[in-house]
Order: structure tokens, then sequence, then C-alpha cells
């Protein structure tokens, strides 16, 4: 269409502002007319057809008014009819053929659908002819404030460590609004903090959220879990906005800001004499109010007399200092011991490192006196003795004693297992080893015996050691010839010659010499 005018505009305040802009256009034209009217024609013909604007969520109930399309070649005469094609033609928008008025037939969302291009033209009723050429326009949804911000989560979940600095970030929360961020301020957002004070804070245009108190007030120990409610007012948080809210739940994560403390300050244990190396003794216990890795502890004996007698280690599980044996315990040498003992974290944190950071415990342990089975005073026995002895005769002898302080009254015997042919005894009050028996270092020339020595009153408690009794050889046997010799002698031998007899005659008085006496 060469003419058509906008006839009528809308009733907003978006219309209002296009005015102003059409105006200013208009202005242009003018002083370009002045340089030439073709200009003028070009720029009139584009600001009339560029486009129209109508407000979305429209609540009346008759068609909503968007304005009016208008020929030259309409001279009032009923002979012009207006015809428009396009997106939603027909439906969502109806032009009247008559005049040009044209209007919204429905409630139109611009979050839905922004705008419609559509096109229009005259024809003559009669003849259906063409009387301008069909020229595209676009209907504008101008927008509402109708969408409230929505947060990207409905719950978010933050951590920073305990004791952090003033305005150390959390966590960043994000709400987008569904209206027209190019128009007004219907999308622009602010962001406040509805609860949550004065732990946190957070920043209004990027939704950062941060640490509002000092180090001294964000104590994991004091308060671990905190829930903070963000707000997103849109129209630039002005009164009338709408309003998204969301759920920030934030925790503080754990430092190295404790050391560990004994739960007592003297521990005391008792611990058979009798116990072997290895053997637990008691378990010390400390505790640390920080968590995981920060709460793991380790345990050193640092001072004391029984500091060679007994270790420490760390049960992995409980954390507990296990004391264990790790030497002999003699109750009648030693009957008690003290030690020191200091605990502390296996990972420290420079920042809160002091004097205190380690903690100190006095460990007492009493040995306690077990009945003992007597005691030789050797590992095992070696004693000589002639084959030819008498029966009666001492061997040798054993020596052993009750360990405990009581000193019961020791007996002796022979474990007649080893002794099975009872050539040997012991006095049961001195110990003596004698023979029962005459002895043959010809038929065995070691005997090795078992002597038990127990205690008087307490029978159950025993002991045995070794006796190695070795035989010494006296000369009781002749010399025997391992064969009978038969010599000969030449008759022709000569005097004084050697012959294998005399040699013979010669080795027999060498052997029987010591019996001449």
């Amino acid at each position: 269409m060469r003419t058509i005018l906008l006839g009528v505009v809308w009733l907003s305040l978006g219309l209002c502002l296009d005015a102003l802009s059409l105006s200013a256009q208009k202005t242009e034209s003018v002083e370009a007319a002045m340089r030439g009217k073709k200009l003028l024609k070009r720029v009139r013909r584009g600001w009339m057809w560029n486009q129209f604007f109508l407000q979305e969520e429209y609540t009346g109930s008759d068609y909503q008014y968007i304005g009016k399309l208008q020929s030259d070649q309409d001279h009032g005469n009923g002979l012009v009819k207006y015809v428009l094609s396009g997106e939603g033609a027909g439906t969502i928008f109806v032009i009247d053929e008559n005049n040009g008025d044209l209007h919204a037939t429905r409630r139109l969302d611009r979050e839905e659908k922004a705008f419609y291009i559509l096109k229009a033209t005259v024809v003559n009723k009669r003849t259906g002819q063409k009387l301008e050429p069909e020229t595209e326009f676009t209907v504008k949804l101008h927008d509402i404030n109708d969408n409230e911000p929505q947060f990207s989560k409905e719950v978010y979940i933050g951590s920073v460590p305990e004791r952090s600095d003033i305005g150390t970030s959390v966590i960043q929360v994000t709400a987008t609004d569904a209206d027209d961020s190019m128009y007004g301020n219907s999308a622009k957002l602010v962001y406040s903090i509805s609860q949550g004070h004065p732990y946190f804070s957070v920043d209004p245009n990027t939704g950062v959220i941060r640490t509002a108190l000092g180090p001294g007030d964000m104590d994991r120990e004091q308060r671990e879990h905190y829930q903070v409610v963000i707000e997103a007012k849109d129209m630039a948080g002005q009164r009338g906005g709408l309003t998204g809210t969301t759920v920030v739940n934030i925790t503080l994560t754990d430092v190295n800001d404790n050391p560990p403390r004994f739960t007592q300050s003297i521990y005391q244990f008792r611990v058979p004499e009798s116990s072997k190396s290895g053997t637990q003794v008691g378990r010390i216990k400390a505790t640390d109010r920080d968590i995981g890795r920060n709460a793991e502890m380790y345990f050193t004996i640092v001072s004391g007399d029984g500091m060679d007698m007994f270790e420490i280690s760390t049960d992995k599980d409980t954390q507990e200092g296990v004391i264990t044996v790790s030497k002999p315990l003699d109750y009648e040498k030693k009957p008690s011991y003290t030690v020191e003992i200091q605990v502390q974290n296996t990972q420290m944190d420079p920042r809160f490192m002091s004097i205190g950071s380690k903690d100190m415990a006095t460990v007492r342990i009493g040995v306690e006196d077990v009945d003992e089975p007597p005691l030789f005073d050797k590992a095992s026995y070696v004693m000589e003795v002639k084959e030819d002895a008498a029966v009666g005769m001492a061997v040798g002898s054993v020596s052993a004693m009750d360990p405990d302080a009581t000193r019961s009254i020791v007996k002796y015997s022979i474990d007649r297992r080893t002794d099975m042919d009872r050539l040997f005894n012991v006095h049961p009050g001195n110990g003596s080893v004698f023979l029962l028996k005459s002895l043959d270092r010809e038929e065995s020339a070691w005997h090795n015996i078992s002597v038990i020595a127990t205690e008087f009153n307490n029978p159950r408690q025993s002991s045995h050691v070794p006796v190695y009794i070795r035989l010494l050889d006296i000369n009781d046997n002749a010399p025997t010839f391992a064969t009978v010799y038969e010599t000969f002698v030449c008759e022709r031998s000569k005097a004084g010659q050697e012959t294998v007899i005399t040699l013979a005659l010669q080795l027999l008085n060498a052997a029987l010499s010591p019996f001449h006496h």
C-alpha cells in the first residue's frame, strides 16, 4: 500500500514511548523533505508500516483494539475491502474489511510468542482487483510484569571452611525472569537475603553469597549447619516487583583448630609379671572436637622409668592409645613403673599451632606378682664322672629357687622318662645327683637326664632342666688281636733276624705293661 496511514494507536505506556520515537522520526523526515520530496515519501512509508504494538495478557471481554489501516484508495464509498493475511490472520487477528480496524481476538502471552508478522492489502469489492500491493507489518506484544523470578534450583548446597575471613565466597545462586529484559525493569533482578543474618550476605547483582562474620564467630564446633533464604525481586527491587525465593543449606567444614585432650590426667593400670611381649596393659583416651583427619592423633612415651619396658601405639579405629609390654617384667625386681605420655594430632594446621597443641598424661603401671615355678640357676648342666665310680657316688648338683617373694621350699626329682634304667637319682633337698648303678663308658659314653624342681607348697609349680653326664674312660680293657696269626720262619734264617712272631710279642708286652706293677 502506498499511502495507508496509521489511524489509531494502542492505549499503553509502550505506545507513548513509541509515539515519541515516531515523532522524532517524523521531525527527521521533515528536515529531509527540505532537501527533497522523494526522501520524504520513502521515510513516511517506512515508519507508517513498521510495526504495531499490543499489550500482552489482555483481560477485557471485548476484542483488543490494535490500530487502524487506512488507504488513500478508500474514499468512504464502501467500494474498498481490507484483506489481512499472515501469522494468526483470521484467528488471532481480525480486520474490519470495511474500515481497516485491526483487533486481537484472544489473550496473548509474550513469553509464548513475542511478535507476529502479518500482511495487508485493499481490493475492489466489485471486481476483487488489488488496488495496492500487499505490504508486510509486525505486531509486537508489549511485556507486562507477569512472571516472578525463578531460581535454577529449589535448594542449593554450599560449604565454607570454618574460621574463614569476612567476605569469603560460599556459593552463587542464579535466578531468571521470563519477562522482556529489553523493555523496562520487568526482568531486572535484585538479590537479597531474608534469612541468614548476620552470618551471611548476598551480592544484590551477582547472587554470590559470602560470609559476613569474622573467624571468631564462624566456629564449626559451636554451630555447623545454617539455612539461608535468598530472594530475587524483579523491577530492580522496587515496590510492586515480583519475588522468587530459594533455600541455601550451608555447612561449615572442619579445620584443625582444636588439639586433642586427655580425658583424665592420671591413668593407673596393673599387669601380671608373667605377661609376654606385646601383651596389652591398658588403653588411654583423648578427645578432639575436630572430625575426620583433623581428629587423628598419635601417642608417644616421652619420659619415665618404664620407657624401655612398655610401648604405646594408636588404634586407628578408636583413636585410643594402646599400651603394651615390650620387655619381660619381674615383680621381685621392680613392682611398679611410671611413664609420661604425650598426644598430638597427626595433621597440624600452622594457623592454629600453639604451645597448647599437645597434651600430657601420667600413666602408673603396677606389676602383679605371679606364683612362678622354680628357676634353675643354669639353663642346663654338664657333669663328668669316671666310668668306674662306685654306686652312690655324687656326680654333681643342680640348684633352683622360687623367684617369688614367698621363697617356697624347692624339692628335686628325676624325670624317669629320661632315665628308664634308673642309673641316677637326685637328693630331694640339696639337688645332688648321684649314681644308683655302675656305669660303663664302652656301653654309653653320655647320659642325658632331666631334673625336676617343684615347689613344696604348690606342686603344680615345677620346672625342668637338662643334665648332660659324660663318662670318663679308664683303662679297664686289655688289647685283643683282631685275628689268629700263623707265623712261618725260613730254615735258613740268620741269628737275630726279626720274625713276625717277635713283632707280635712286642706289641703284647707293651699292652700288658700296666698290669705288671
